[in-house]
């Protein structure tokens, strides 16, 4: 059985729009759950895949891509 890369993915946008980009974020494959949070971010998003090129991919080929993301922080979980 292959040990799945779970990562956590910090979002911070630039618009008021954050229920569109909850939904966007959440339609990626890989992402399993996606979250409004208050702080210094204002998403969290929690990625389960194969490895971690295929976080890289979620990253900047998916949330990267949606309008109203301004930056992203990725955290891979070491357990």
């Amino acid at each position: 059985m292959r040990k799945m890369v779970t990562a956590y993915i910090l979002v911070k946008t630039h618009t008021g729009d954050a229920d569109r980009i909850k939904r966007a974020i959440a339609d990626i494959d890989g992402v399993t759950s996606a979250h409004i949070v208050a702080g210094d971010v204002d998403l969290i998003a929690k990625v389960e895949v194969g490895s971690p090129t295929e976080v890289k991919s979620v990253a900047a080929d998916g949330i990267h891509r949606i309008d109203g993301v301004d930056t992203t922080q990725t955290a891979v979980s070491m357990d």
